[in-house]
């Protein structure tokens, strides 16, 4: 499977490799940008949910919710585009893809902020407190698969 997903993105890799992106770009561009989006508006994202969840100010709590449902989307957005440049990053440097625990827990947290999306697009089922609940641990959960993932990934940018 692995090879057949390798030749499928291969002309989309050599597309981008017909650009004449330096190599340290190629090899480190995903991380630098990826590290932003995760520990920079994630940190945030999460704060402010967590914030909107458990501040004693009305006020405070309200601004907090906004911000996490304004920024949730797009940190979402920065991440599956993101996991998509790091897959063709490691297309580019002729890689395996699905060798890795960094590609595995990047596959994971997508899939667990995607589900955490669904819950709230559901309006957290009519507005169940347990549901709530489930995506406040989940998104902190998925939090904590990217920073495992991190870790992973800078193993494995040392490592190629």
């Amino acid at each position: 499977m692995a090879s057949r997903l390798t030749a499928w993105l291969q002309p989309i890799a050599d597309w981008f490799a017909g650009f004449g992106i330096p190599e340290p770009i190629v090899h480190w561009g995903h991380p630098a940008m990826m590290g932003i989006v995760v520990f920079v508006l994630g940190s945030y994202v999460a704060w402010a949910g967590w914030r909107g969840r458990t501040a004693q100010d009305v006020e405070a709590a309200v601004k907090a919710k906004a911000d996490h449902r304004k920024l949730a989307p797009m940190m979402f957005l920065f991440i599956a585009l993101g996991y998509t440049g790091g897959v063709l990053s490691l297309v580019m440097q002729g890689h395996p893809i699905l060798e890795s625990g960094h590609f595995w827990t990047g596959s994971a947290a997508i899939a667990l902020l995607a589900t955490n999306g669904l819950i709230s697009g559901t309006k957290f089922g009519g507005g169940q407190p347990a549901l709530r609940s489930v995506h406040a641990y989940l998104g902190a959960f998925a939090m904590l698969v990217l920073v495992a993932h991190a870790a992973l990934g800078l193993k494995l940018g040392l490592s190629i």
